[in-house]
């Protein structure tokens, strides 16, 4: 008997180790992975969702109830936080489902359910460049395997081309998970929960901040905590630089026009005494009247070159 025991246990063994061997493998352990720059996978979206703060691993339970009202919608979870600078109980995140696409209406009963549920509604626009990967979906491990493999790439990809890419979106539907974070329009893929937050912070910096150059630099749309970026694009922070220099420029011009209009009187006070001084010499040298004067263009010239 126990050489029987004995038998099973060596059998099953290996078969144990190959069928979890090959599960992972069904999972996508060993599937390619390939980062790209190109065209979103999604349109125009409208979608329910609930915003959450805290470790991402607890989002699972939104993901659950999400599917659970709209078991045959698409899922979709929006992540603003960098994990490894933000720490877990302050991270940020909105998980939910896809209501329509594109053109297509959202179903007027769906969305009832979720707003019932507690769920928010919130659009994202289409964008034209993304950075973008995917795997496949089959097993809940697709999802641990995916989010380890995918998020080194994406950032490698992203530091070594030195792109403006976030937030980072999730996308589940017809076996897949698409992975893509925006390179344009950034602002437009943050929540309202999360536009409020920044509002605040924003406004609490400004209250801080010096009316010098680098204070207002610092009332711009980026989190100094987050670890993410939170401007709407690079084109907006470029128009943001260019408004913080206008006063400087202003008041250059301002200067300028103060030391124009303080050259004038000067040049209208020399001018006075010159006048005088030329009475005073033709009332001495009426012979020498000529030789005496002095032509008003040189002094003109003098203020000219001091400025």
């Amino acid at each position: 008997m126990p050489d029987w025991v004995t038998l099973c246990a060596v059998i099953s063994l290996p078969l144990s180790l190959l069928t979890v061997a090959c599960y992972f493998l069904y999972s996508g352990l060993l599937s390619d992975i390939i980062v790209l720059t190109g065209s979103p996978p999604i349109k125009k979206i409208t979608f329910a969702y609930k915003f959450k703060k805290g470790p991402y691993k607890n989002c699972r339970q939104l993901f659950k109830e999400s599917c659970s009202i709209g078991p045959k919608l698409s899922c979709i979870g929006i992540f603003y936080d960098d994990p490894k600078k933000v720490p877990g109980p302050q991270c940020r995140y909105a998980v939910g489902s896809i209501l329509s696409e594109g053109e297509d209406k959202a179903d007027e009963e769906l969305l009832k359910r979720y707003e019932t549920s507690g769920f928010n509604v919130f659009s994202f626009p289409e964008v034209t460049h993304v950075v973008t990967a995917s795997v496949p979906h089959r097993t809940f491990f697709s999802i641990l395997l995916g989010a380890r493999r995918v998020y080194p790439r994406l950032e490698h990809y992203i530091k070594e081309r030195r792109l403006c890419a976030h937030p980072f979106l999730e996308i589940y539907r017809e076996g897949l998970i698409q992975f893509m974070a925006p390179l344009a329009r950034q602002g437009d893929f943050y929540v309202s929960e999360v536009r409020q937050t920044e509002r605040r912070l924003s406004e609490q910096e400004e209250s801080y901040s010096d009316t010098d150059v680098s204070g207002a630099d610092s009332n711009s749309e980026y989190s100094s905590g987050s670890g993410i970026l939170l401007s709407d694009s690079r084109e907006t922070s470029l128009a943001a630089s260019s408004v913080h220099s206008e006063p400087v420029q202003e008041q250059g011009d301002r200067g300028h026009r103060r030391r124009s209009s303080g050259g004038t009187s000067f040049k209208e006070l020399d001018l006075e005494q010159t006048g005088e001084r030329q009475e005073e010499r033709q009332e001495q040298l009426h012979d020498d009247q000529k030789s005496a004067e002095v032509p008003p263009q040189e002094w003109w010239g003098v203020v000219g070159g001091e400025e």
